[in-house]
């Protein structure tokens, strides 16, 4: 199931419609150096949610499943590869070292005979070698999301899952009709960051957890985000959407809460993750009435983890509502510019070792591009944008997606325009910058 796919699959339907992650998915990842005690691979990766996961090497077992002889319930995913891995002998790179490992891993499953469908679904944070062979300099690591799914009937199938929407136009049913393996962040050898820009995180969690088990190696009591051994509801989609659902011809509707889950606790401790991401203020009048409001979007740790992310300057308390980890924040002061927010969040709750994170947040007003037209018989360009300070409408100036400056838009109110001559050729994006400090960048639309 987890293995890197180097080659494009002959059946790959490639998704036609992706929903992307709301929020970075994962935070951080070790940076080194990398020992030979983790296979010259990160140590670890930490999620939004600030849970920070270590490679998953150890061989404690589960002690809610029994194993079967030769197949220990292992707390890792830890698969034996005749030749390269034995698991029954001490793990040493590179010698006896597994030819995939990971930091998290979560598998789940469809399968309705009656209706024709068997599927499986498998994400993970995987550490491999780029030619599949134990070598030193060759690792890799990647996030993962795979869909196989046997369909009856030719039509169209929507799959969601904790981290997106996938739809597939199938042409003909039959095995593996569906078939999808979305590997993001294989780079240069040893460069772990590429799996941060991945589909998957923050790291599903196993309702029934944390875990407690034993290494039997260094007698050290480990704790884990699921058992990988049962199958339990989950929590930490950015979705909410905890389960694999599939929808399809005939009024096709099937879904499983049941995830089966891996990843090793860490003991690093790291910071709480705070993201910014809009801290922004809008002013008009309304009947003769100043009406101000400020806004702040920031993702962090949702609750109980984060009991409250406070904003001080002013007192505005941030609020949470589905366990997402997507906060907001509002009042109605009328700012005095410029104006820096200080927010911090404290996820000490859910993680004693996290300590508190800062961060400084310029409120600046939001600028939107309405049109960015050029017309290529004219060589012009013409901008329409506003601020969302009606009362005080700053100056706004346009450039190109490299910086040239284009010009600043003319008018009193807060919408503003901009004609331009532009030879000989259009700009591909534009910018659009307030003076006090927001900014919107679009694409350019070409006319006659």
């Amino acid at each position: 199931m987890h293995r890197p796919t180097p080659h494009p699959l002959a059946l790959l339907i490639l998704a036609s419609l992706t929903q992307a992650p709301a929020q970075a998915a994962l935070f951080e990842v070790d940076p080194g150096p990398y020992l030979p005690a983790t296979g010259g691979f990160a140590a670890w990766y930490q999620d939004t949610h600030g849970r920070v996961l270590d490679l998953c090497l150890s061989k404690a077992v589960s002690s809610r499943v029994a194993g079967a002889p030769g197949a220990p319930s292992y707390m890792c995913v830890l698969n034996p590869a005749p030749g390269v891995f034995d698991d029954t002998q001490p793990i040493s790179f590179p010698t006896n070292y597994p030819d995939e490992t990971f930091w998290f891993t979560a598998d789940a499953a469809i399968v309705d005979a009656a209706r024709g469908i068997d599927l499986s679904y498998g994400t993970a944070i995987e550490a491999a070698f780029a030619a599949e062979d134990v070598v030193d300099g060759d690792q890799v690591s990647f996030a993962r999301v795979r869909i196989r799914v046997d369909v009856p009937t030719a039509g169209t199938y929507i799959v969601t899952h904790p981290y997106g929407v996938e739809v597939f136009d199938v042409p003909a049913g039959g095995t593996r009709a569906i078939n999808m393996t979305r590997d993001i962040g294989i780079g240069s050898p040893q460069t772990y960051t590429g799996a941060l820009k991945g589909d998957v995180g923050p790291f599903l969690r196993g309702v029934g957890g944390p875990y407690t088990e034993t290494n039997p190696q260094s007698g050290a009591s480990e704790r884990y985000i699921g058992d990988p051994n049962l199958n339990e509801a989950v929590t930490g989609s950015p979705f909410n959407t905890n389960f694999v659902r599939i929808e399809g011809p005939n009024g096709l509707d099937l879904r499983t809460t049941l995830f089966s889950v891996s990843g090793k606790l860490s003991e690093v401790v790291r910071p709480t993750p705070v993201i910014a991401q809009r801290s922004t203020f809008s002013r008009h009048s309304e009947n003769g009435d100043l009406r101000a409001q400020q806004d702040v979007f920031v993702q962090a740790p949702p609750p109980p983890g984060t009991a409250a992310l406070i904003s001080q300057t002013p007192n505005l308390n941030l609020t949470e509502a589905n366990s997402t980890g997507a906060w907001y924040g509002q009042s109605a002061l009328n700012p005095t510019l410029p104006l820096t927010l200080q927010v911090t969040a404290d996820n000490q709750l859910a993680i004693p070792s996290s300590t508190p994170t800062t961060l400084s947040l310029p409120l600046t007003d939001l600028v939107v591009i309405q049109r960015a037209e050029y017309s290529l018989n004219a060589g012009e360009l013409t901008l329409v944008a506003s601020t969302s300070d009606e009362t005080s409408p700053p100056s706004l100036t346009a450039t190109t997606g490299n910086g040239a400056l284009i010009g600043t838009l003319s008018g009193t109110g807060a919408v503003k325009t901009l004609t331009a001559g532009q030879t000989p050729l259009p700009p591909a994006t534009v910018t659009v910058t307030s003076a006090y400090g927001g900014s919107d960048s679009e694409e350019v639309v070409l006319v006659p």
